[in-house]
């Protein structure tokens, strides 16, 4: 059974730190390109980060760029999304997702969310 289990969100002040993390379970993640999605209260989701298969290829949004940084361990089949000088407008729900449609890859399954707060 697919599976993406979330943690590692929380209340932060402006300027901290917070690393999310995935784990994939129920298909090869390796297999595939993850994601990182975001949705604000009364706003649209948004696309936050990618990564590639292998790790090699990034995708950021530019409100995250040199603030946010995606990796991934695929030994472990987990997907990360650090989190640093962190502003209020970063508050949201943030999702991870599968970003690779294939025969192998679970496109678009996404996990629970989790909830990320930025206060000044």
């Amino acid at each position: 059974q697919v599976h993406l289990a979330q943690s590692g969100g929380g209340s932060v002040q402006a300027g901290g730190s917070l690393k999310l993390s995935c784990a994939a379970s129920g298909f090869i993640s390796s297999n595939c390109g993850m994601a990182w999605y975001r949705q604000a209260p009364g706003k649209e989701r948004e696309l936050v980060s990618t990564i590639s298969f292998d790790g090699s290829t990034y995708y950021y949004v530019d409100s995250v760029k040199s603030r946010f940084t995606i990796s991934r361990d695929n030994a472990k089949n987990t997907l990360y999304l650090q989190m640093n000088s962190l502003l209020i407008e970063d508050t949201a729900v943030y999702y991870c997702a599968v970003h690779t449609a294939s025969s192998v890859c679970p496109f678009p399954y996404r996990g629970q969310g989790t909830q990320v707060t930025v206060s000044s």
